[in-house]
């Protein structure tokens, strides 16, 4: 069926359209790898849940301290068996994937131990949570220390300056598996399997944490089948399937985790409270559905490396790349190119698809961000969105899309605006 009539009523012109046909013809062996990843990690999801005997008392809702609640502690061994850990703390009340990673760094941090992040500085968010940009309440006003090993000019892992930053006071080395708002390359699981491998070979208790935002079920194994004391994550990012209103998830050892569950209610307390509130079905089967979701995003994402690079911007990955995460950089060079996409992919939402995204000085970043994120769930990234900081060289990030066929729509429309702007010339 010929669908660019259609397109056509969506607002797409033909020479918008048919350039993305003409890039589509090519993609269809690595589609095909890609549905071949999700096959694998849909069957993980559906053993996982078979072995624990998921059944319908486990989505019934649970309110006050929430005692006893054998459908949010049923989850929380689903999501352990998924990602081979030996427990997991899975809880609405962990607001987003920034919430998730303090809960797991103060959890495990005290006074007179130091952090290390391997990888550069972190994304923006966690700055303040670490102290690198001063705050209330940051791990450095705890008595925390911090140091970061630089990432080579190549973007990879700089493992003689990583072995001279580990020390006596090493306590946990924190990975960020995603780019963030850096135009380098994500990290495969391989790659940080061997970069836990070569940590825990200088400080064998060194305790390795991964914020595994965006990268959960692109691959058929997670951070925490090569070594991982902890995976972190964000409900409302892949593991949520688009389904998840809120919550971020900890996979890990039980001591790690059982910490991780004082900090989040109260030392005595632990995993023992905290009410569903009513939210089981969505987080158990917005999971069922991640591994079918993430492989269309990963789709668009792919789409996208190679439609902007044919148009002669630089992309991260490239056209060819592995992927390791959701995420697509594109830098447009120009303050007008990054507010051009973020409209389209505002365009093509079914939710807010009428207003313009701007630039304002969100919390937690130094420079204002635009994002465009017409979703059913607030900040769902997940769902078709687009970001990034209005600083130079200019680059988008784009995530997401909870079909394929939206996220194709969404590309497409960003392409249409930058044309309309006369930014881009067919």
């Amino acid at each position: 069926m010929d669908c660019s009539a259609q397109y056509q009523a969506l607002g797409i012109s033909p020479a918008v359209y048919q350039l993305g046909e003409d890039i589509l013809s090519h993609l269809k062996p690595r589609f095909e790898a890609i549905d071949q990843v999700a096959e694998y990690n849909q069957n993980k999801v559906l053993f996982a849940m078979q072995k624990n005997r998921l059944n319908a008392t486990h989505f019934a809702g649970s309110s006050g301290y929430g005692y006893n609640d054998e459908g949010r502690d049923n989850l929380e061994r689903v999501y352990a068996d998924v990602f081979h850990t030996e427990a997991a703390l899975v809880r609405p009340q962990i607001t987003c994937g920034t919430h998730a990673l303090t809960v797991a760094l103060s959890a495990n941090l005290l006074p007179g131990d130091e952090l290390l992040s391997p990888v550069g500085a972190p994304y923006d968010t966690l700055q303040e949570v670490i102290g690198i940009r001063p705050s209330p309440c940051s791990l450095a006003e705890y008595g925390v220390s911090y140091r970061q090993a630089e990432l080579k000019a190549d973007g990879t892992f700089d493992y003689d300056a990583i072995a001279a930053a580990i020390n006596e006071k090493t306590k946990l080395i924190t990975i960020q598996r995603s780019k963030g708002y850096v135009a380098r390359p994500s990290y495969s699981v391989k790659e940080i399997g061997e970069l836990i491998a070569f940590c825990k070979a200088k400080k064998p208790d060194v305790i390795c944490m991964v914020d595994n935002c965006y990268g959960e079920f692109v691959d058929t194994i997670e951070p925490s089948d090569l070594g991982a004391d902890m995976v972190v994550g964000s409900l409302i990012k892949n593991p949520g399937g688009g389904l998840a209103p809120v919550g971020g998830y900890i996979c890990g050892t039980k001591t790690c985790v059982d910490r991780c569950g004082y900090r989040l209610s109260a030392p005595g307390l632990g995993q023992e409270v905290g009410a569903n509130m009513g939210l089981l079905t969505s987080l158990y089967q917005g999971f069922f559905l991640a591994p079918t979701v993430v492989s269309g995003a990963i789709k668009g994402a792919i789409f996208a490396a190679n439609l902007y690079e044919k148009l002669g911007f630089a992309v991260v990955p490239n056209s060819t790349e592995q992927r390791n995460d959701i995420i697509q950089a594109v830098t447009l060079g120009t303050p007008e190119g990054v507010l051009a996409f973020c409209k389209g992919i505002q365009a093509a939402a079914p939710v807010d698809s009428y207003v313009t995204p701007e630039a304002w000085d969100m919390p937690g970043y130094d420079d204002p961000v635009v994002m465009a994120a017409g979703a059913f769930v607030q900040g769902s990234s997940i769902e078709l969105s687009a970001d990034g900081p209005i600083r130079a060289p200019y680059t988008v990030f784009f995530q997401g899309g909870l079909t394929w066929y939206h996220a194709k729509f969404g590309i497409l429309q960003s392409l249409q605006k930058l044309v309309d702007a006369g930014i881009v010339t067919l």
